[in-house]
């Protein structure tokens, strides 16, 4: 049968937007360079007009000039046709896109909500306030053996003012300690009467550290 009828043509995908907006880069990036090769042209022709005198020659030159130059605004015009065309596209394809992460945000979240729905099934709200009671309970219950635990025994009663006389004489038996040795670290040592040089030690002339001076030699 597919000898007699022929087999049926593969039917083509549907267009792609990315496929797409490539193709229209791919055509405008072969105009821009139609573009800069007909500037380059133009270029030429101006340079070799400034140096011509007027004249059929030059002329012929300009006509060449406006030739290239309605060739280069035509490829212009079709460049920006195909730079808005690629704008549409991807504009298209940004909405399109935004819908299918939104898509798959509510689908999350919707697994979200069963799975809490799941877990709090498992959550009993009266049983852990009854743990909560039980736990405090016990915690008191800790406090009370540890003070218990702690009581001192077989110490004897004492009266609080026998305490403070007892404080008070502790303070003045301290005060009448010796403390002679501390006199000799407060007491200055004397200013000098005379002045260095006069004064003598068995005879012989001091200085004002006390040390016996040295009789300077006759120059």
């Amino acid at each position: 049968m597919n000898r007699m009828f022929g087999r049926g043509k593969a039917k083509e995908p549907p267009p792609n937007l990315n496929d797409c907006i490539s193709s229209i880069d791919s055509r405008g990036e072969s105009i821009d360079k139609k573009i800069d090769r007909l500037e380059g042209e133009l270029k030429k022709y101006k340079d070799q007009m400034k140096k011509m005198r007027e004249g059929p020659a030059k002329n012929q030159v300009k006509q060449k000039a406006l030739r290239v130059l309605k060739q280069k605004r035509m490829y212009e015009n079709q460049r920006d046709q195909l730079g808005q065309q690629s704008f549409n596209l991807e504009q298209q394809n940004y909405a399109i896109q935004s819908l299918k992460d939104t898509k798959t945000t509510v689908d999350a979240m919707k697994i979200g909500v069963k799975d809490f729905k799941k877990a709090y099934k498992h959550v009993n709200i009266d049983q852990i306030e009854n743990m909560q009671d039980d736990l405090e309970d016990l915690m008191e219950q800790g406090s009370e053996i540890q003070e218990v635990m702690s009581r001192s025994y077989g110490m004897p009663e004492l009266d609080d003012d026998d305490l403070e006389a007892e404080l008070d004489a502790l303070g003045d038996e301290l005060l009448d300690e010796d403390s002679s040795y501390l006199d000799d670290a407060v007491t200055a040592p004397s200013a000098p009467t005379s002045d260095p040089g006069t004064e003598s030690k068995d005879g012989v002339l001091v200085d004002e550290f006390g040390l016996p001076q040295i009789p300077q030699s006759a120059k």
